[in-house]
């Protein structure tokens, strides 16, 4: 039996598989990964690879065993047909008899585009008839965090979410639960909807990076259609400038907000504080 990780060298999936090695030995976790170079280091480790594609369904054949439990990380090739890419991983894991699949999803609440191909993947693995396990991931601080450089350079946070508040948390708190569905018992079924213990708005964001940076950070709001049209300004493609900006207003809603306490009850402890991660983030 083995623990097989998607995208294992992934923002999440790293997070993901250095949680694994503190609780279990090497040899019982499989990284499924791309391109085997970036994930020498694991490799050195003792972490098993295997060299799989999304993209290619033929490089899943025998790739699971029964037994394992599977961490279907979602796809972000917003443009590839991620629900189709996610069938290719489920239909695999069935044809072996895996014991778990467990898969990052979003929030139930959320109802932006972005949430389509995750309610559209969770449908593929309800009837799959597999054991399953929904992580339903809020969103992460370091959307924000890490991407600091055009705030502090401007001295404002844009966003098009209006007062509406939101509950991020790490990535390495959403791996933590990951880590906790895969290596504890009795999570075969579950729908988890995680987010961080404290919501918070972006006026509230920017006046944390006005109070550590010890500058004036302002907070802009302006509507989708002007958001969509800075992101795309700087570089992002439409269709994913469209639906990082649809995120905001499903924000303004309220649609990120999640109060169900799974995820801290999930990893044991608090979820990290935002402002924690933005320390993290000027120190970087």
């Amino acid at each position: 039996m083995s623990i097989v990780v998607t995208g294992a060298t992934g923002h999440l999936g790293r997070h993901v598989v250095e949680q694994l090695l503190e609780r279990v030995p090497a040899d019982q976790i499989t990284a499924v990964v791309r391109d085997e170079a970036k994930a020498a280091g694991l490799a050195a480790r003792g972490v098993k690879l295997a060299v799989a594609d999304y993209n290619a369904p033929e490089t899943f054949d025998g790739l699971f065993a029964a037994g394992d439990k599977v961490l279907l990380i979602s796809g972000n090739e917003f443009d590839k047909g991620r629900v189709g890419q996610h069938t290719v991983v489920i239909e695999a894991a069935k044809a072996a008899g895996v014991a778990l699949l467990a898969y990052t999803s979003a929030p139930g609440t959320l109802t932006a585009a972005l949430a389509d191909d995750h309610r559209a993947t969770e449908q593929v693995l309800l009837a799959s008839g597999l054991p399953y396990s929904l992580l339903r991931n809020g969103w992460y601080h370091e959307n924000y965090t890490e991407n600091l450089a055009p705030v502090l350079e401007h001295g404002a946070v844009v966003a098009a979410a209006g007062d509406g508040r939101l509950s991020s948390a790490a990535r390495a708190d959403y791996a933590a639960a990951a880590v906790a569905v895969l290596t504890g018992e009795g999570h075969e079924n579950t729908t988890y909807e995680l987010g961080g213990d404290e919501a918070w708005s972006f006026a509230e964001y920017a006046a944390e990076l006005s109070r550590q940076t010890g500058r004036e950070i302002a907070y802009n709001p302006v509507s989708v259609e002007v958001l969509t049209g800075i992101l795309t300004g700087a570089g992002v493609p439409a269709p994913v400038a469209g639906i990082l900006a649809g995120v905001d207003a499903s924000i303004e809603k309220g649609e990120l907000v999640v109060s169900s306490g799974d995820l801290s009850r999930l990893i044991g402890r608090p979820t990290t504080p935002l402002a924690e991660a933005v320390t993290t983030a000027l120190k970087g």
